[in-house]
């Protein structure tokens, strides 16, 4: 699926790309709508309100910014999510995949739209800081992937061929932005959330398991998914 001859620079998303989407999706439907409630010491009816609430803002810069959800909602969202934080955790191999392009040498780079204050949760549970070579927010920059405004920021501060550029990101929004853009590999991932079923990306290849991409694979297993 992939010639790796042909990359330079790998751009990662992470959650559900590196990290299983379960945690977010949990947190953000389920945990933060319940916890408002008892909080706020209101009917449980409110939930489903909190729930529409969070999805209006959806792919918008505020969307990602734990800040903006603090002040929207008046609870500390960084506490709630450590009420969680057992759930938040690496898909199936993303590790095995990491240690093999540390291995390969291209230069990886966690193009993420989580902010800071999610990155500052997520790293250092997780480890993945010590296999990628830089972490990029679209906090940072202040435009979502969703934007092209993102693409030509991130170009700035970590220069990259567009044309020897590989994303993978389970969000088709992102990939549609990063194709408009001219980066030419562009992979989705089939499974954000391991609790949910799989799904297809219309526009885009995808795969299941990182193992699929690797050169080590047999052709039988590198038949594409997408």
């Amino acid at each position: 699926m992939i010639d790796w001859r042909a990359i330079d620079t790998v751009l990662l998303d992470m959650d559900g790309t590196l990290l299983d989407l379960h945690f977010d999706s949990h947190f953000w439907l389920e945990h933060l709508p319940r916890r408002y409630v008892e909080l706020h010491r209101l009917d449980d009816a409110t939930q489903e309100t909190i729930r529409a609430r969070i999805l209006r803002d959806q792919g918008s810069l505020d969307w990602y910014s734990l800040a903006y959800w603090r002040r929207e909602l008046g609870v500390d969202i960084v506490a709630l999510k450590r009420e969680v934080q057992h759930l938040i955790g690496l898909r199936s191999d993303a590790l095995d995949f990491l240690v093999w392009l540390k291995q390969a040498h291209p230069r990886v780079v966690l193009a993420t739209n989580a902010d800071r204050e999610s990155l500052d949760l997520k790293l250092p549970l997780t480890g993945l800081e010590a296999y990628l070579d830089a972490v990029v927010s679209s906090a940072d920059i202040g435009a979502p992937k969703e934007e092209q405004a993102f693409w030509s920021a991130l170009q700035r501060i970590e220069p990259f061929d567009p044309a020897r550029t590989l994303l993978i990101d389970d969000n088709s929004v992102v990939l549609e932005s990063a194709r408009e853009f001219g980066i030419r590999h562009l992979l989705g991932i089939l499974q954000p959330d391991s609790q949910r079923p799989e799904r297809r990306l219309e526009s885009f290849s995808a795969v299941d398991r990182f193992a699929r991409l690797l050169p080590e694979t047999s052709p039988s297993q590198e038949e594409s998914h997408g």
